[in-house]
């Protein structure tokens, strides 16, 4: 059949209707009030191609397609899509979406009704592939005309530069992807947003509603900063409620199109949704739930005091966190006077000190809440001091996020302006999970971030191994006790700055002696703490942004750009007394018997850097793979690209810095909370890279582990064991979650080798 209702279809109709419409199908055969509608299925789609007669002409127009070529990519894709809005549709297909559409109207009472046009783009034999964002949506279509004009666009927009990139870049077979078209009623929403039926984070059973004015358009696209709100599942109480400042709605005009208008000022910080509209939104998520049998994402719109659903999905990313119903509740705190993202788990309360330059680091106590713009290595002192941490910028991956993490202090980032709103020595307190910041100081305690195994619980064994993150010597102890198999990451930058001087000057200061001194009597202590198992040090990575405050800091450069800049073996290699230095030091531990020390090279991108490091080492009396495993991060696109390289010179291990490789990849700054929406190490290319150098890495016997924050992503951690990784390196505080999912994940891949023999 060409064209269905949505009544006529349910969850297991995605290889007719897409995963949009064979969910409403779903909701609408639950009971579940959603605007009415009807789908033109993927049959149809394909149907129309025969007939129309282009599917070889526009497959072999994919076949010459270089998709790295930009230009040509969209050239090809423009003459796609004008091929298919130029074709004519078969006209018994017409009769029966013009059918359909009449029957939509007369059931809503409406002529020409106004609807959307959405896709909902499916693959052959693949049910589980996702094409979210890559196809259009047109929004107040009316008039079958107009209906069947935007159902061709529909199917045109399969053909998107974007999407053809996705599928390639995905390896799926263009001549089986499939497009279906779902046609509803617009829900002329007066406040719409967006619902999880659990924390996503966390697995809690509460709800997660953002609501705004207007269309819901607004939420899903990021235009505004919605309202927040929580709701316990368990009694329907509301625990939680964040107004922000609504600038923007999405609304109709005098057409019928949907315009984007400034929010009237009188509604701007008023609360979309009251606590009746909560309770009413908590039970439909709660039915849905239920009928699903797992918790969901779903999208959301009140028109005229009417709840309408307008979509919903499993939760793809949610973890296996388990969370403490007793703990947590801020339901007490007051007044919300920041939010930001939550970085690091817990609640902290103290003293306000703005800290925006880093002469007034001294201002900060012990039991302080330190607010600042962006925190930087030469801050780490006055970190350890803090009760919590409250930035302006930065997201999960940024320095504050990852140090606060290591030392156990809640952290709240990318608030956009707390060293602005907080006043000094104003008492508050942090929820570092839910990323808000209360007035006052309360009494509520943090619920302990626990990082080790029970006493009770019988260890979990795994082939890979997981690994922690270190930074300082402080958190060396806390990280041994989550049971990781070793450090994959022992950052050098913090050791250097204990003293507080800047390594260079201590050479210039004939002073050589006491630098290796620092270095070695820092890394002792981590390597004692997890001794015998292995401990990556990682030689000193410097931005020059980061060092220019130390004492002989002075004469640092000023860069544009420090992170594209004078950092990581490219430095030391022009500064090879500071990395001799480096190398002295894991001598003088390994003369003392510390063998379960490996040297790792940051931010290399030629074979050549390798080569003179390795040099260097020989240099002082310690021999590469004789005396130490020396390896290399993975942190530049060059670097993965041309992996073979550097293994034909020789390396014992690689460890993938995703944070960098990311940033790289994807031209966007980790730190930089405008372009945050865009950073994402699960983007195809980034996968790609991480992919190649693992797959390379395990063809030649190098060990390949990885320490960016992707390391502590489940489902990421989850492909990663499927590449072949040797270990993996987390947080220390997602150690347990991690080697869960390792297990997991290894678990699987014995049962589909067991299956596969079965056959």
């Amino acid at each position: 059949m060409y064209v269905k209702k949505f009544e006529e279809l349910s969850k297991s109709d995605i290889g007719i209707a897409g995963g949009k419409g064979a969910n409403l199908g779903e909701l609408t055969q639950a009971g579940i009030p959603v605007p009415p509608g009807f789908v033109v299925t993927a049959q149809a789609y394909e149907y129309f191609m025969d007939e129309a007669g282009i599917n070889d002409k526009v497959m072999g127009i994919l076949e010459k397609i270089d998709i790295n070529d930009t230009k040509a990519l969209q050239a090809a894709a423009e003459e796609i899509k004008q091929i298919i809005i130029e074709s004519p549709i078969p006209d018994d297909l017409v009769l029966f979406i013009r059918e359909y559409y009449n029957q939509l109207c007369q059931r809503v009472g409406e002529d020409d009704t106004d609807v959307a046009i959405r896709s909902s783009a499916t693959a052959e034999d693949l049910p589980e592939a996702s094409f979210a964002g890559q196809q259009d949506t047109f929004l107040h279509v009316s008039g079958d005309d107009e209906v069947i004009e935007y159902i061709r666009k529909c199917w045109a927009s399969l053909f998107e530069a974007r999407a053809i990139f996705y599928r390639e870049e995905n390896n799926f077979e263009h001549s089986k992807v499939y497009i279906a078209v779902v046609v509803q009623k617009m829900a002329i929403a007066d406040k719409a947003g967006v619902m999880f039926t659990v924390n996503p984070s966390t697995g809690e059973e509460i709800a997660l509603i953002e609501g705004s004015w207007g269309l819901g358009e607004s939420v899903v696209s990021g235009d505004v900063t919605p309202d927040n709100y929580q709701v316990d599942k368990k009694n329907n109480e509301i625990i939680n409620v964040t107004i922000s400042d609504k600038k923007v709605m999405y609304t109709n005009d005098e057409t019928g199109t949907s315009v984007k208008v400034e929010v009237p000022d009188e509604l701007r910080k008023e609360r979309v949704l009251s606590d009746e509209e909560l309770v009413e939104l908590t039970e439909m998520g709660k039915r849905v739930q239920a009928h699903y049998g797992e918790p969901m994402d779903t999208e959301w719109a009140f028109e005229r005091d009417n709840l309408f659903l307008l979509q919903a999905r499993p939760i793809t990313t949610l973890g296996d966190a388990v969370a403490d119903d007793a703990a947590d509740d801020t339901s007490d705190l007051g007044d919300v006077l920041v939010r930001g993202l939550g970085a690091s788990p817990g609640m902290a309360s103290g003293e306000v000190k703005i800290i925006l330059d880093i002469d007034e680091l001294d201002k900060v106590e012990d039991g302080d809440v330190m607010v600042t713009t962006m925190t930087t290595p030469d801050m780490v002192p006055a970190m350890r001091r803090a009760s919590g941490i409250v930035t302006d910028e930065g997201g999960v991956t940024c320095h504050a996020s990852i140090i606060s993490r290591e030392l156990g202090i809640p952290c709240v980032v990318g608030t956009g302006d707390a060293t602005s709103v907080l006043k000094e020595n104003d008492g508050v307190t942090l929820d570092g999970k839910k990323g808000l910041v209360f007035a006052g100081i309360s009494d509520a305690k943090s619920e302990e971030v626990v990082v080790a195994a029970t006493a009770e619980a019988a260890p979990i064994l795994t082939v890979t191994e997981v690994k922690a993150n270190v930074s300082m010597p402080e958190a060396a102890e806390r990280a041994a006790a989550t049971g990781a198999d070793g450090v994959g990451l022992l950052r050098t930058e913090h050791l250097m700055l204990t003293a507080g001087i800047h390594p260079g000057k201590f050479i210039a200061d004939g002073r050589e002696d006491e630098l290796i001194d620092t270095i070695a009597d820092n890394v002792q202590i981590v390597a004692d703490a997890f001794y015998p198992k292995p401990v990556w040090y990682r030689t000193l990575d410097a931005p020059t942004d980061e060092f220019i405050t130390l004492e002989g800091g002075e004469n640092e450069p000023r860069e544009h750009n420090p992170m594209l800049g004078w950092r990581g073996i490219r430095r030391e290699l022009d500064q090879p007394e500071i990395l001799k230095c480096e190398f002295k030091a894991i001598k003088k531990l390994h003369e003392k018997g510390y063998t379960n020390i490996g040297i790792m090279i940051p931010l290399s991108q030629s074979p050549a850097e390798l080569v003179q490091a390795k040099a260097l080492c020989s240099e002082v009396g310690l021999e590469p793979h004789k005396d130490v495993d020396f390896g290399m991060m993975v942190e530049i696109p060059a670097a993965a690209i041309m992996i073979d390289e550097y293994i034909d010179i020789g390396i014992d291990f690689v460890s993938l810095g995703t944070n960098d490789l990311t940033q790289y990849t994807l031209a966007v700054d980790r730190n930089n909370e405008f372009v945050a929406k865009h950073y994402t190490e699960e983007h195809p290319a980034v996968m790609k890279l991480i992919e190649r150098t693992i797959k390379k890495c395990v063809a030649a016997g190098v060990k390949c582990s990885i320490c960016g924050q992707a390391g502590s992503v489940p489902h990421i951690v989850e492909k990663l064991v499927g590449f072949g990784i040797t270990s993996v390196s987390s947080n220390a505080d997602a150690v347990a979650e991690v080697r869960k999912t390792v297990a997991r994940a290894e678990q699987k891949i014995i049962l589909d080798a067991a299956r596969k023999r079965l056959e």
